[in-house]
């Protein structure tokens, strides 16, 4: 039996709705696997909003790419017959112009768009008198600005409804995702923007699902406002991402294990233990700038000492050394060997900062 389908009042309420969860395959393949996909997912009750990828930009030629426009009337009958919106990827002002004709729900501007400017731009164009919810995922590489800067060109051509997805960042050296979370620039993001959506996409961080559950987790711990996850009917056999999808049962179990929690709560009690540990912190922090500071004072000194003997700034040895001594006491102390690396990663290039003011006088 036919559902009715959405209306923009109803996508506006479920822009706004947290969690919003979203799934669907990595690729819309065939029509039989797009409907069933959708409605083995509307019968979990757990799922918000169906995606399927349409046009699959791929790193390298000779990989399915999608079956493009022909698969949109696909997602129009998914949507009629689950009464679910839909959403996909877009990446040219055409595919734009194709998804609003087939009556696509919400558009997403994908990773390898947003490190492009002039790709967003041409998105952005083609989306000027629309209305219509877009959500952009962060750039592949690590760079905060490019991200902003999507959000800024969208919205400038009139779009009011923008969200944000964060699937992960490419990292040299990275082997136990997909793609490195780095947490701390998708909370740089919601700390930037904290009425805007953002969305988790843990299937392109882990890159396999075994460790999707756990990601989703994290990612719902750090407050974001829901999730989108791949999905298929036969993941094992789907025509791209096979090892980071989820069967449609699989991914209402997830959903349904998700621990969910509050920002906040009216406990008089939590709200002034919480203060308390708060100002240990805050005191804590004065400490640590204190001898932050005291420490550059000596390296400015050692800095003295080696302009005066015509010495360096690095010394390699000594800074091996000092890594090791860190990582040592570190383990001793619970800390971890990558919080241990980026700390005093900062704090050496600090000094060496110092020390070159030093060397220029």
């Amino acid at each position: 039996m036919e559902q009715t389908t959405t209306t923009a009042r109803n996508i506006d309420e479920l822009f706004s709705k947290r969690p919003l969860i979203i799934s669907g395959p990595c690729s819309a393949e065939t029509e039989e696997q797009v409907l069933q996909t959708a409605t083995r997912l509307a019968a979990t009750g757990k799922i918000d909003m169906l995606r399927a990828g349409i046009w699959k930009p791929r790193t390298r030629p000779g990989s399915f790419e999608g079956v493009g426009t022909k698969g949109l009337p696909w997602l129009q009958t998914a949507k009629k017959i689950t009464g679910l919106p839909v959403t996909v990827e877009v990446a040219t002002g055409k595919q734009v112009e194709d998804a609003l004709h087939f009556g696509i729900d919400v558009l997403w501007i994908g990773a390898r768009t947003t490190v492009n400017p002039f790709s967003v731009q041409e998105v952005a164009d083609a989306l000027r008198g629309v209305k219509i919810p877009v959500l952009i995922k962060n750039p592949i590489n690590p760079d905060l600005e490019l991200w902003l800067g999507a959000m800024e060109r969208v919205s400038k051509s009139g779009i009011e409804q923008i969200g944000l997805i964060h699937r992960g960042f490419s990292s040299y050296g990275n082997t136990e995702y997909r793609n490195a979370p780095m947490w701390h620039l998708a909370i740089e993001m919601k700390r930037r923007f904290p009425d805007t959506l953002m969305i988790n996409d843990p299937s392109h961080i882990c890159g396999r699902r075994d460790i999707l559950q756990d990601v989703a987790q994290t990612a719902i711990d750090l407050d974001f406002d829901g999730l989108i996850v791949e999905s298929h009917i036969d993941p094992d056999m789907a025509w791209s991402d096979a090892k980071q999808q989820i069967t449609p049962e699989r991914m209402g179990e997830m959903v349904a294990n998700i621990r969910w929690r509050k920002e906040d709560t009216s406990s008089e009690e939590y709200h002034v233990n919480l203060e308390k540990l708060r100002q240990q912190i805050n005191n804590l922090d004065d400490e640590l700038m204190q001898i932050l500071s005291q420490r550059m004072k000596v390296a400015e000194k050692i800095g003295q000492y080696k302009k005066d003997n015509n010495i360096t700034i690095l010394q390699t040895n000594r800074w091996n050394n000092i890594l090791d001594r860190a990582y040592a006491k570190g383990e001793k102390l619970g800390l971890t060997k990558d919080f241990v690396t980026r700390y005093f990663d900062a704090v050496h290039m600090e000094s060496i900062h110092h020390q070159n003011k030093i060397m220029k006088q």
